[in-house]
């Protein structure tokens, strides 16, 4: 069974891609095996320590280098990604490299009506970096809009649409992967 990795890319408690990530782990749990991960923990990236991090860093980037693959969810800030996923992507672009040829896959989960469209097609020119270097899932989004209302309270999805994308996407990282 493949092990993945799911980062979390964003330090709100009640995050919708934390959500969205936990609904993961429950409904693929017999295809792969999902560890979460938090950015929220990290301490901010400084050049002045990148030869001498933190044990919370090395530990996430050990996790990510030990993964067959990683799945990403972003929230969207400003047409952007969250500043904690970007300090996580910048502590694993330097000196260590974890991500590198990896495969990615994103996902996202908004509030409002674009589903984090801008997010992902930035973080894809971020993981595209040469110190990054992902192999990123082409061609498959999972762009989840108004959030609040296709959750239940317990984490569920409830719109079929959505699910059906969502298992569509999934069986195709997972022939990506191999």
């Amino acid at each position: 069974m493949k092990h993945f990795v799911g980062i979390v890319g964003n330090n709100w408690s009640g995050s919708r891609n934390r959500q969205l990530l936990q609904l993961m782990k429950r409904r693929y749990a017999d295809q792969f095996d999902l560890t979460l991960l938090e950015t929220g923990d990290l301490p901010l990236f400084s050049q002045d320590i990148e030869t001498t991090p933190s044990p919370v860093v090395t530990a996430f980037r050990d996790q990510i280098a030990q993964a067959d693959g990683i799945i990403i969810a972003t929230a969207e800030h400003n047409h952007s990604i969250p500043t904690s996923l970007k300090n996580a992507l910048d502590w694993c672009s330097r000196v260590v490299h974890p991500i590198d040829q990896q495969p990615v896959m994103l996902v996202g989960a908004s509030l409002g009506p674009m589903g984090t469209v801008r997010a992902q097609m930035h973080l894809r020119q971020i993981l595209d970096s040469p110190g990054i270097g992902a192999r990123v899932l082409p061609s498959n989004e999972v762009l989840i809009s108004f959030s609040g209302k296709q959750f239940t309270p317990e984490g569920d999805i409830t719109n079929p649409a959505t699910l059906a994308q969502l298992d569509l996407s999934t069986q195709a990282f997972m022939a990506f992967v191999g």
